[in-house]
């Protein structure tokens, strides 16, 4: 979906072109990712939310707004110049999670993914996550979330359920609940 990997089926398009087709490094600022196991480069805080591009302060401190890190970023000894220290070891799970959400936010891209972005999260980065995602929708991004988690279904405006690589249900979140509770109230009774 993000360009990774060629397409195998159909296509993904962005701005009605397929991804395909884009210049890889016009493409980048349009995409935001935040990957199931968070990387962060050897650099500062600022340096990691900005992608290691040029570091534009106000889309720093926005992305890092939108994710409710702001606040705990000023709180350490050198604010966003603060280095990360190797894979991020001098930063929580949640604080990692959290830094690479603002990393998919930075720069406010057209799509968004996000892959088990709740996986860490304690219940004020879940707030934070959910209010991120939904000033995201308010703001006419497209954002895909991948999650196993009930709990991150609640900002959903579609769902799409797949089991080994075949969609089950697809539609509204509530139609597609409604059919996922009445299939296990079938399997259940029989």
């Amino acid at each position: 979906m993000i360009g990774i990997w060629p397409d195998v089926q159909g296509q993904v398009l962005l701005d009605q072109v397929a991804l395909a087709k884009w210049d890889r490094t016009a493409l980048g600022p349009h995409i935001g990712y935040l990957p199931q196991d968070i990387e962060l480069f050897d650099g500062s805080i600022a340096d990691n939310i900005a992608r290691l591009n040029a570091v534009n302060p106000d889309k720093v401190i926005l992305a890092a707004q939108q994710t409710g890190l702001h606040e705990a970023i000023l709180r350490f000894p050198k604010g966003y110049d603060t280095p990360v220290g190797e894979a991020g070891s001098l930063l929580s799970g949640g604080q990692r999670q959290r830094l690479g959400l603002a990393r998919a936010l930075y720069g406010q891209p057209q799509l968004v993914v996000l892959d088990e972005p709740n996986a860490n999260l304690d219940d004020a980065g879940e707030a934070a996550l959910s209010n991120a995602i939904s000033k995201l929708k308010a703001a006419g991004k497209t954002v895909v979330l991948i999650t196993h988690r009930p709990a991150a279904l609640a900002v959903a405006d579609l769902l799409l359920i797949l089991r080994d690589g075949q969609v089950l249900y697809s539609g509204p979140r509530d139609v597609v609940l409604k059919e996922l509770n009445a299939a296990a109230a079938r399997s259940n009774s029989a």
